[in-house]
């Protein structure tokens, strides 16, 4: 990691994240009632929970509405779900005042052209190496882990990591 992105990451006081492609692996299937299934990695799940550890709030802002969403946001304690936005930016600075910060401080994950206007706003843009070419362009920084596959633990971690916050986020786990 360069010094530039710890720099980034050391400043962040909001993960904002899009759901399909970053927090599932973007994959919508459909089942024989049409219910909808989506698969969350539990690893990305334990990710959000030490950043509440740390008070550091999180955020969805999503194009489609699902009640999967609102579940999973629920399970996780996502303290703001924006779903049905396919303009992104009217969450985004509804965000912003939301949680009081500046775009510089702010870390959000996408993978599709839609998240292009809020990655190019923000202090640390981040893509899943499964994002389209045009997004990854943007990014300051492209995860190791694939979108629903771990992407939004490494930088959970990354981010506690840069900020000294990691110890106090798993103390528990290591007593």
């Amino acid at each position: 990691m360069t010094a530039d992105m710890q720099e980034r990451a050391r400043r962040i006081k909001l993960l904002i994240l899009d759901i399909d492609g970053v927090l599932t692996d973007g994959r919508v299937v459909y089942g024989i009632y049409g219910d909808e299934l989506k698969f969350f990695d539990v690893q990305d799940g334990l990710g959000i929970v030490l950043l509440k550890r740390a008070r550091i709030p999180t955020a969805i802002i999503t194009a489609r509405k699902t009640r999967i969403v609102k579940t999973r946001s629920r399970d996780l304690r996502i303290d703001k779900t924006y779903q049905g936005f396919p303009d992104k930016l009217k969450p985004f600075v509804k965000a912003l005042r939301h949680f009081r910060v500046k775009p510089e401080e702010v870390c959000f994950i996408g993978d599709d052209i839609i998240d292009i206007p809020i990655l190019k706003r923000v202090g640390f843009a981040v893509a899943v190496p499964n994002a389209v070419e045009e997004v990854k362009a943007v990014s300051h920084y492209i995860t190791q882990k694939m979108g629903g596959r771990g992407a939004v633990r490494e930088i959970c971690d990354l981010i506690l990591k840069s900020q000294g916050k990691w110890d106090i986020a798993t103390s528990k786990y290591f007593e």
